[in-house]
């Protein structure tokens, strides 16, 4: 339920800056260090700014990206005290890795469904712990997961109708540019720039690719090279109102310098049986609304923040009003496998709920229309092309919703 903005006290240079949020003035570093403290009263407000930010910047219009789900490989060389998603090669099985004729039998499958994204999640570099993993890509002629992971998104792209969406993990320059042909958009969840989770007990202290330099530093040349990016901030495992305040800022300094950071998801935690976090409470609603509120009014009207609507199932509505344009990759054939305990919602609720707040919902492709739509600066003209024979006049996918639920 949205706080209600009752009895409300804000100081005078939060509560101008407040309004000019509303008005379409991003928040100053020193105005989103305010925020902090916020309580239920300014939050309301906070969330009404924001909600009047994107409107501004985008309309009543919000997006999903129907997808397919390829877990290309569960192995992973870190330890994250919340991931169900990491497997040992001996849990594995004979499935180390997805095989290109199952990667692309999901593939066709969405494609079949009307899905135009590919989603490529895998664990982090997993043939620098595991010598199975070595030899299954030596056997195939590739030295790491990264050089397969760009065979067969090249696979994808050129066999299927479906653009891939490559999120591996920490990646040099060289490793982002053999990416880069194949993928109009990648991805890496920035998480937190806490360095607090990273100690003793944390839940990255044995995932040194979690680290915020290196995970920064692959958004960094990313940004050098011009490919649209996705990042995000995951809320509730022990992070605080002020970390999350210096993740957005480092986020949006980023994309001042480079303007690829094409979409911002702001994710809460859920614990998950059989992790070292399974016993911590899930993320708070009022710290998810808030922490949603807070990164429209910081990056600003332009900006693209989602909130995934499978991980907030019963109220997952009530984050249009925190400011929000898009709910994230939404698949009719494949499971969250991140998540698998969280299914996502029917596209036809999906549709009613988005409606029933006011909002238009429409299909969008991995690459938002920013980033395709009447320019040339960041995909390649072979690319674009294939990006744009996907697209309708506004760069979302053709056919809009109903060509996933009708006209009901």
């Amino acid at each position: 339920m949205m706080p209600t903005n009752t009895a409300i006290t804000m100081p005078p240079p939060l509560d101008k800056a407040i309004a000019d949020a509303a008005a379409g003035r991003a928040l100053t570093n020193s105005e989103a260090w305010a925020l902090v403290g916020a309580d239920d009263g300014v939050l309301a407000v906070m969330c009404e700014a924001a909600a009047s930010m994107r409107d501004l910047g985008k309309g009543r219009t919000v997006s999903f990206s129907p997808k397919v789900f390829i877990p290309l490989t569960h192995m992973c060389r870190d330890f994250c005290g919340y991931c169900i998603f990491r497997q040992t090669p001996e849990q594995a099985g004979d499935t180390l890795y997805m095989t290109p004729e199952q990667v692309l039998d999901v593939a066709r499958a969405g494609q079949r469904l009307g899905c135009t994204e590919a989603l490529f999640t895998l664990g982090e570099r997993p043939e620098q712990r595991y010598p199975e993993a070595k030899d299954w890509l030596e056997k195939r002629g590739f030295r790491t997961t990264l050089e397969y992971l760009a065979y067969v998104n090249r696979l994808v792209l050129e066999e299927t109708t479906l653009l891939p969406h490559a999120n591996p993990g920490t990646m040099s320059r060289r490793e982002i540019a053999a990416l880069q042909p194949y993928n109009p958009s990648i991805g890496i969840m920035l998480e937190s720039t806490s360095s607090a989770l990273h100690a003793p007990g944390g839940p990255h202290e044995f995932a040194p690719s979690k680290r915020p330099r290196v995970r920064l530093r692959t958004m960094e040349l990313a940004g050098e090279l011009r490919l649209p990016f996705t990042t995000g901030i995951l809320i509730g495992i022990g992070d605080s109102r002020e970390d999350r305040i210096e993740s957005l800022l480092a986020i949006r300094g980023l994309h001042q310098r480079y303007g690829h950071i094409q979409e911002v998801i702001v994710q809460n935690f859920r614990a998950k049986p059989g992790t070292a976090m399974q016993d911590k409470l899930d993320a708070d609603t009022i710290e998810l609304l808030w922490s949603v509120a807070a990164a429209r009014l910081i990056l600003g009207p332009e900006a693209n923040v989602q909130v995934p609507p499978n991980l907030s199932a019963d109220n997952y509505r009530i984050y249009l009003d925190a400011g929000i344009n898009d709910w994230g990759g939404v698949s009719p054939l494949t499971i969250d496998f991140v998540n698998p305990e969280a299914p996502w919602p029917a596209l036809t609720n999906l549709k009613e709920q988005t409606e029933a707040a006011g909002f238009q919902l429409k299909p969008r492709l991995p690459v938002y229309p920013e980033y395709f739509l009447n320019t040339g600066d960041y995909l390649s003209e072979r690319l674009r092309n294939t990006v744009l024979a996907l697209a309708d006049n506004d760069g979302y996918v053709q056919g809009g919703i109903q060509r996933y639920v009708g006209n009901n």
